[in-house]
C-alpha cells in the first residue's frame, strides 16, 4: 500500500521505512519541516517523494500523522480529510509538556483517528479521552554487534542541551563528568561547556554525526549515558544496546523499564549513577558483560522486524 508520512523524526522513520510498502514524503525546494523528502537518507527505494503539486493525483492508502496541524495540511494536500476520507493514524513520539498527569491529547475523543503511542510510558501519562490507543514499541535496524569500548569515556546523546536543559538532564553532566569524562553527540551542541561550566576535555562536544558514523564513536566508548528527565525514550538509547554498550540511565519514563539489571545501572540516584558509571570505567570487563546482555535484551524487545510486523497489523486493520 502506499503510505503517506512527512519526514519529521529521523531516527524513527529509518525504521518505519523499512517495511514492504511505497512511502511517500512531501518535499519542498526549500526542504523545512514541511518538505524535507527523504532529506538525503539512505532509504530504500520504495520511500519516494512528491512535491505538493503531486499530492493531489497521489493515491495513497493511509495517512501517518505526527503533528496536530498535519490533519489540515493532510486534507489541503491530498483533497481527502484524513480519517473521514482516508484511514489515518496519529503518532505521538512525545511525553506531554502540559499539566502532567491532566494534560489532555491534541486528538483526545477523535474516533477517526488511532493514537500510536511509541511507549507504554506515553499511553499512562497522555489523556487520549476516547479516542482508540495503540502501543508499537520503537524497533530499530540491527547495526551489529560494535562495542569495543576502548576509549575509557562515557558518550551521552542528547539534541539541543542547552535548550531543553533540565528536560534532558544537561544539568545533571557536571555531577557525571566528575565521575568520568564525557563525549557529547547531537545537534545544537553550541555554548554547552560554557552552560554548565565543564572544560571541553571533561566534556567533550563531538557533534551530529551521519548514523553508521554515530555507531562507529559510540560503540568505541566505555558505556553509555542516558540522562534524559522526560522524554519518551530516546532512539539512541536502544541503538547503544544494540552495539553492545552497558547502560547508565535515570530510571524516569520508559527507560526505567528498557534497561534490564544485567545490562547496566539505571537508578534515580545521582550519587549511584555515577558511583556506576566509575565501575564501568574501572572493570573493562564488567562493562562488556553488561553490554551483551544490552544486546541481547534490545534484540529480544526492540527489533526491527516486531516493530514493523506491529505496524502491519495496524494498516491492516485500518484499511480492512
Amino acid at each position: 500500500m502506499k503510505v503517506f508520512a512527512w519526514h519529521v523524526h529521523g531516527s524513527w522513520m529509518d525504521a518505519f521505512v523499512r517495511g514492504p510498502h511505497t512511502y511517500v514524503l512531501p518535499t519542498l525546494p526549500e526542504g523545512g519541516p514541511w518538505g524535507l523528502g527523504r532529506a538525503g537518507r539512505p532509504w530504500p527505494d520504495n520511500v519516494v517523494e512528491a512535491g505538493e503539486a503531486e499530492l493531489a493525483d497521489t493515491d495513497v492508502d493511509v495517512v501517518v500523522l505526527q503533528r496536530p496541524e498535519e490533519v489540515e495540511r493532510a486534507e489541503r494536500l491530498l483533497g481527502r480529510r484524513p480519517g473521514r476520507d482516508v484511514p489515518a493514524v496519529f503518532v505521538e513520539h512525545n511525553t506531554p509538556l502540559g499539566n502532567v498527569p491532566d494534560t489532555r491529547h491534541p486528538l483526545a475523543d477523535q474516533a477517526g483517528i488511532p493514537i500510536v503511542h511509541v511507549t507504554h510510558f506515553n499511553q499512562l501519562i497522555w489523556d487520549s479521552g476516547q479516542a482508540p490507543v495503540v502501543v508499537i514499541p520503537h524497533g530499530v535496524p540491527d547495526p551489529g554487534e560494535q562495542y569495543t569500548g576502548s576509549v575509557d569515556r562515557a558518550a551521552v546523546v542528547i539534541n539541543e542541551p542547552v535548550r531543553r536543559g533540565r528536560r534532558t538532564g544537561t544539568d545533571l553532566l557536571p555531577a557525571f563528568c566528575r565521575a568520568a569524562p564525557v563525549d557529547l553527540f547531537g545537534m545544537g551542541l553550541a555554548g554547552i561547556n560554557e552552560h554548565t561550566g565543564v572544560d571541553g576535555e571533561r566534556l567533550r562536544p563531538i557533534g551530529d554525526l551521519p548514523l553508521a558514523e554515530l555507531h562507529r564513536e559510540l560503540a568505541a566508548r566505555r558505556l553509555y549515558l542516558h540522562t534524559a528527565r522526560w522524554t519518551s525514550l530516546g532512539l539512541s538509547l536502544l541503538e547503544a544496546m544494540h552495539l553492545g554498550m552497558p547502560v547508565v540511565a535515570l530510571a524516569t519514563t520508559e527507560a526505567a523499564v528498557t534497561v534490564p539489571r544485567e545490562a547496566g545501572f539505571v537508578a534515580t540516584d545521582v550519587g549511584a549513577l555515577t558511583t556506576a558509571i566509575r565501575q564501568l570505567i574501572a572493570d573493562p570487563g564488567l562493562a562488556r558483560s553488561a553490554g551483551k546482555a544490552a544486546r541481547e535484551h534490545a534484540l529480544a524487545h526492540h527489533g526491527l522486524e516486531a516493530f514493523l510486523r506491529n505496524w502491519d497489523t495496524l494498516f491492516g486493520r485500518l484499511t480492512a
